[in-house]
């Protein structure tokens, strides 16, 4: 583990979570860009999925540094007794996640339901063929190899570590919060960095391969019973909302309930609003098409 600045530019500090976390959303975004193009998205679909999805990724970080900062609130009031409510640099990944879903959510549907049918504007007309139910089933793909980045950064920053322990994968922590730094713990971050790898693999074969459109119920089902169960391992503690449980745990049962949700949601509702671009002609043909149309013309 890794807390220190591995080097600074313009006399900022740079450290190993943070190059993680900037490769982890790079990657992201370069596998759904991929992704979008073989399954037939046209430009417009592509390019405004991965435009809201950029400024909700944004959000979602400010989220995260949120939710961090009101458990940092909860631990002080419970050891204190009182304490005062400050915005923290640190990041939990439940707060990006909810700030990240929701910002995502209320801007597409604001702009496919309010805005498209009624502006003049061209460029803010909806001319896509696919719909947010056909990038549904890709998206959580994204997250989870973003997010597995995410771990392998908090493991060299030394955060959200878990138990100490004599065991042979035991790995020396120098993390500040541990009163003994350097004590060896359980590498929970690289455990999860590793479960979140496994997880993208079996999504994306089961989406291309097998066409399984409910990735995103299988995503919150697995990661909210891993996440449950992983807390047991974990030993930075953050308070608790409910006597028993970790704000992670509760908000873990929160993630397997609405996953199992999606299941119906999509049998039921979603289904039916997905347009299937792979079934279309192929938009680049269609491109192909039109200059050959032009050149004949010509």
């Amino acid at each position: 583990m890794h807390p220190q600045a591995l080097f600074e530019i313009f006399g900022r500090p740079v450290y190993a979570y943070g190059i993680c976390m900037g490769v982890g959303i790079i990657c992201c975004f370069i596998f759904l860009m991929v992704a979008f193009d073989k399954r037939n998205f046209n430009d417009e679909a592509s390019a405004k999925i991965l435009l809201i999805g950029g400024g909700a990724t944004a959000f979602g970080i400010f989220m995260a540094m949120v939710f961090q900062s009101f458990y940092n609130y909860l631990d002080d009031l419970e050891k204190y007794g009182s304490a005062v409510f400050s915005l923290d640099t640190s990041m939990t990944f439940y707060g990006g996640l909810i700030g990240g879903v929701a910002s995502f959510l209320i801007v597409w549907n604001l702009y496919v339901f309010v805005i498209a049918p009624r502006t003049k504007v061209r460029l803010l007309q909806n001319n896509m063929n696919a719909s947010l139910s056909d990038a549904l089933p890709i998206i959580p793909i994204g997250i989870t190899i973003a997010h597995a980045f995410g771990r392998l950064g908090c493991f060299f920053g030394g955060c959200c570590y878990g138990a100490e322990t004599d065991a042979w994968y035991g790995i020396a922590c120098q993390a500040i919060g541990l009163v003994n730094t350097g004590v060896k713990v359980i590498p929970t971050q690289l455990f999860e960095c590793i479960f979140l790898f496994v997880l993208s693999a079996v999504m994306a074969v089961l989406y291309f391969k097998f066409r399984f459109n409910c990735n995103f119920g299988l995503y919150a089902v697995t990661y909210g019973i891993w996440r449950f169960l992983i807390e047991y391992a974990r030993d930075d503690y953050r308070g608790s909302f409910i006597p028993g449980l970790t704000p992670s745990q509760l908000w873990a049962i929160v993630m397997v309930v609405l996953g199992i949700g999606y299941f119906f949601a999509y049998k039921y509702f979603f289904k039916r609003f997905m347009k299937h671009p792979e079934l279309q002609p192929p938009v680049n043909a269609k491109h192909d098409e039109a200059d050959a149309a032009g050149a004949a013309e010509q």
